[in-house]
């Protein structure tokens, strides 16, 4: 049976790139410190209590994909681009709820450190890649996206999001990962 992923239209591919529009989707979150990688695995487990019964119904829900980590920085609020970096500290890490659920008929969270937030129709530029998702190879995928963007005449918004699909012991060359920006259009 196959896990529910966002719904999304391909606006435009090219390769490892695309465009996409994103349908609206109710999102669950938490805010943690660490690098990276901590960050990542704190917020995976707060979540994942959440959504197997830690919340005032003690109601199960469904697993979703992807795991969405994003750094959290002062410029990300001004509408400029935040790559990951090693000098953030304090992540987002958000599952995506599955579509059959409204704002109003999720299950409330027993901790507080869990945020449940309906997100807009959004439109992103992706890059897909498979493997190890290391900080350099992470770094790298950031940056092709980028200059793909800039040849799109795409001015990146916001910080960078890190897609992850894949439990970590699946086959690295099995795994799907992505890095995704919100985008505007370059002024002519």
């Amino acid at each position: 049976m196959a896990i529910e992923e966002p719904k999304y239209s391909v606006l435009e591919q090219s390769g490892p790139f695309e465009l996409r529009a994103y349908e609206p989707k109710i999102i669950a979150e938490v805010r943690v410190k660490g690098d990276m990688s901590e960050a990542s695995s704190a917020g995976f487990r707060l979540i994942a209590a959440y959504i197997f019964g830690k919340n005032q119904s003690k109601e199960k829900i469904e697993m979703t994909i992807p795991v969405i980590v994003e750094p959290k920085a002062e410029s990300a609020a001004m509408g400029s681009p935040v790559l990951i970096n090693e000098g953030t500290n304090e992540w987002l890490v958000a599952f995506v709820m599955p579509s059959s659920f409204e704002l109003s008929t999720l299950p409330t969270p027993v901790d507080e450190q869990v945020q449940l937030k309906k997100i807009p129709a959004e439109n992103k530029a992706v890059i897909t890649f498979s493997g190890f998702s290391t900080y350099s190879k992470v770094e790298a995928k950031t940056t092709e996206l980028k200059d793909w963007m800039a040849e799109k005449r795409l001015t990146p918004i916001g910080p960078a999001q890190f897609a992850r699909y894949n439990p970590p012991w699946t086959l690295p060359f099995l795994r799907r990962s992505e890095i995704m920006f919100d985008y505007r259009p370059e002024s002519k």
